[in-house]
């Protein structure tokens, strides 16, 4: 993950508070900074992050459109 995606998740939550939300250990939250976000789990990431982190930020390969994955009413914001 790009030091600019990380950043900007900090900034919503930390990652103890993310791995809360998500039912995961900080560690798992740290392995995921460090390589990628597991494909299952990207929508659940985003939704964590109040959708002000979008599947296509988290994983272009899984999720090529800006829009992709997002709920009806982030789609019309973004």
């Amino acid at each position: 993950m790009e030091r600019s995606l990380q950043n900007k998740i900090f900034a919503i939550t930390s990652q103890s508070e993310l791995g809360r939300r998500l039912g995961k250990r900080p560690q798992t939250i740290s392995f995921w900074f460090k390589k990628r976000v597991p494909a299952e789990l990207v929508v659940s990431m985003s939704k964590a992050l109040e959708w002000k982190v979008t599947p296509h930020e988290l994983r272009p390969d899984k999720y090529p459109n800006p829009t992709d994955a997002l709920p009806a009413h982030r789609e019309q914001a973004a």
